[in-house]
């Protein structure tokens, strides 16, 4: 009884990395949650005697079991066609922002949702977590060297597609709010120097069909002026450590909205318009 104890107690302090590997692996927060579940009742089945470090197994655990979820996650959604962005964490208190400040932006999991299964793990596993190739390797049932060139592919993927927010929060709310500005204004040319030629903007509506996309600064600055009227409703929060805006309309969340400013311009718009994704954000 003692040594269950014991170990149920070193699984609890090692809970909220597990809960950060698989997060990472897969955007998900309930998700993540169920790997976490999953690798403790792994550990309830296993003969943990031997193994030198806890630590270092439960990881490669938990990204076992995320690897088989990512794979019936694609085969779902090759099948069913079903896209959706990554949860966000979402925080109101900017003194909470060193709490956050580590996570991953929405804009590099959208990114990180594109990688094949075997590469978002080596990735996540070796450049998030400085998990060794030779631990990740049978995971994935690949060789060391194999696992070193999954990685490397996805870190090019990651570097060459996903932005790089500036640290300064000061400066990303004066885009923002230089954005929202521009929106209540009707100013489109306002709106257009404020966003990057190339920004991006992903909605989720949750019904079920795949994200709206939209590309150009003049076509998102277009989309903006539609939805003015709804900036006064709009509130400052932090999305994954990252300036985002909540829309509170009779006392419930309408939207959440994640961005990326880079060099003064917002380079990516992700927004959340499904209702029971926002209901369980407790927003």
């Amino acid at each position: 009884m003692d040594a269950e104890i014991s170990l149920a107690e070193r699984f609890e302090a090692r809970r909220g990395h597990l809960r950060s590997v698989a997060y990472r692996m897969l955007g998900s927060l309930s998700e993540a949650e169920d790997a976490v579940q999953e690798a403790w009742l792994r550990l309830g089945r296993t003969d943990v005697s031997e193994v030198e470090n806890l630590a270092g197994w439960l990881t490669t655990v938990t990204g076992r079991v995320c690897l088989d979820m990512l794979r019936s996650r694609k085969a779902r959604r090759e099948e069913l066609g079903d896209e959706r962005l990554p949860d966000p964490i979402v925080t109101r208190d900017p003194e909470q922002e060193v709490l956050v400040a580590d996570q991953v932006g929405i804009a590099m999991m959208v990114v990180m949702e594109a990688l094949a299964p075997a590469e978002r793990l080596a990735f996540v596993l070796h450049d998030m977590f400085a998990v060794p190739f030779d631990e990740i390797a049978p995971v994935i049932d690949k060789t060391p060297a194999a696992t070193r060139q999954l990685a490397s592919r996805a870190r090019r993927r990651v570097k060459d597609s996903a932005p790089t927010p500036d640290p300064d929060l000061g400066r990303q709310r004066e885009a923002v709010e230089a954005f929202f500005t521009a929106a209540r204004d009707g100013d489109l040319e306002a709106l257009v120097t404020i966003l990057d030629p190339d920004v991006v903007l992903r909605v989720d509506l949750g019904d079920g069909g795949p994200l709206r996309v939209v590309r150009g600064a003049r076509n998102v600055a277009g989309q903006a002026l539609t939805y003015r009227q709804l900036s006064a409703a709009m509130e400052y929060v932090l999305v994954n450590g990252a300036v985002g805006m909540v829309n509170m309309t009779g006392g419930s969340a309408q939207s959440l909205m994640a961005l990326t400013v880079e060099n003064g311009r917002i380079v990516t718009m992700e927004i959340i318009a499904d209702p029971d994704r926002l209901a369980s954000l407790g927003l």
